[in-house]
């Protein structure tokens, strides 16, 4: 599956392409550094990208590394998966883990993740993160709630007049 290029990774290159025309135009490479607030070694690197082989040169390589092993049919079959709860999938708690999640990935898919890389997925869906709160068994909310409106006003330390 291509990547699509990023809206950094497009300005990142319309910066580049600019950056040929003024080379075309005769602007030295300290002239564009300074235009562009970059380094004169990135700029030296437009250039002979440039002088080589001209705008092509200049254009994004594409996104670097391997592409994704999960296509989007693939990825809405776990995404579907994990809204339905671990209690669906035979776990005892309701809490998704990263090893519970892995191998959902595993047995939806059929595409092995490591634990520590699921997050990416996780990421990809919108999803963060989330520790459930620890609470006492005993607490009682509605006793915090007139407690809170009936005592606390009346303890809280006053500011000095």
């Amino acid at each position: 599956m291509k990547h699509a290029p990023s809206l950094r990774t497009k300005a990142l290159e319309k910066r580049r392409l600019e950056a040929g025309r003024y080379f075309a135009q005769g602007k030295t490479q300290v002239w564009v550094a300074r235009h562009y607030s970059v380094s004169r070694p990135a700029v030296w690197v437009w250039y002979w990208s440039w002088k080589k082989k001209g705008n092509d040169g200049l254009k994004s390589k594409g996104r670097s590394g391997a592409p994704t092993k999960l296509g989007k049919n693939d990825l809405n079959k776990v995404e579907k998966a994990l809204l339905k709860g671990p209690a669906a999938h035979g776990y005892a708690t309701d809490i998704w883990t990263l090893e519970r999640i892995a191998k959902l990935v595993k047995h939806t898919t059929g595409v092995a993740y490591h634990p520590g890389h699921v997050w990416r997925i996780l990421k990809g869906f919108g999803w963060t993160s989330q520790k459930p709160e620890a609470r006492a068994r005993e607490r009682d909310e509605q006793k915090i709630k007139t407690w809170m409106r009936e005592e606390f006003p009346r303890i809280q330390k006053k500011g000095s007049k």
